[in-house]
């Protein structure tokens, strides 16, 4: 079994986020994988390890720039066998669109060299928590979509999965290739041994550009986005805390408030 596994590298979710021209800036120093792709890359990885021959490959693939790698790493060290970055400043800024159709167009140049059966993904990145990116997916590459799966069986060339709605859990199949988002409850992402952390650190990552994957740049970053940020200001700082001693009088001071602020 071939996987392609995508990751994004994503700011902390704790530190503070600011715009330059519309962006969200990237501190190098100040990111990681996201959390929600490290169940991705565990799924990934017990798939081809529970094949009947145990063989197959995990292919990482991450469309941003160099500072990426530590994502890449990341997936290294878990066992993923392969790593791509698709970077150019010409896929700078792209929408979910944009970044859709060059994770696809890495998708086919992956399936030309040997055929891909399944791409994961996690359920969402916790820098935009848009979780649209396996949909749109799976319709530019005319595959079914197995979304939002807690658990994940492979059998018979079916892939099944269940997943959890608000007043139903539902089973769900579907023939390979096919595009499987899972949760964060779907497994317990493995810990990396120290024989791969230390691969991990030299393992050659290949870079792909828009050209190699023959995009056209007006369907890419900022000039084909379909969306745009026309304005970001700073979070406005934290009022003062009212800190109120109860006399005997806490119950009434609380009612207060609430009348105050409307929370009644």
């Amino acid at each position: 079994m071939r996987i392609v596994v995508l990751l994004k590298y994503v700011p902390d979710i704790t530190s503070d986020r600011r715009f330059a021209d519309g962006r969200v800036v990237r501190d190098p120093a100040d990111g990681s994988l996201n959390e929600l792709d490290e169940n991705a890359v565990e799924a990934a990885l017990r798939l081809v390890e529970s094949s009947p021959d145990g063989a197959g490959e995990v292919v990482a693939v991450t469309v941003a720039p160099e500072t990426a790698d530590i994502a890449l790493r990341k997936a290294f060290q878990m066992g993923v066998h392969r790593g791509v970055r698709v970077s150019d400043d010409a896929i700078a800024g792209s929408d979910y669109f944009g970044t859709t159709a060059a994770l696809a167009a890495a998708v086919r140049r992956l399936g030309e060299e040997e055929p891909v059966d399944l791409v994961v993904t996690g359920m969402a990145a916790l820098d935009g928590l848009g979780s649209v990116v396996p949909a749109l997916l799976a319709d530019e590459l005319g595959w079914p979509q197995l979304t939002l799966a807690k658990s994940v069986a492979f059998e018979d060339g079916t892939l099944t999965i269940t997943r959890e709605t608000d007043d139903a859990v539902e089973t769900l199949a579907a023939p390979l290739p096919a595009v499987l988002s899972v949760t964060d409850t779907a497994n317990s992402p493995r810990y990396p041994n120290f024989k791969l952390i230390m691969a991990a650190r030299t393992k050659a990552i290949e870079t792909w550009s828009a050209a190699d994957l023959e995009l056209d740049p007006a369907e890419v970053g900022a000039a084909g986005a379909r969306t745009s940020t026309v304005e970001a200001a700073p979070r406005p700082p934290r009022a003062d805390v009212e800190l109120v001693v109860d006399k005997g009088e806490g119950g009434k001071a609380l009612a207060e408030f609430l009348i105050r602020n409307d929370l009644v």
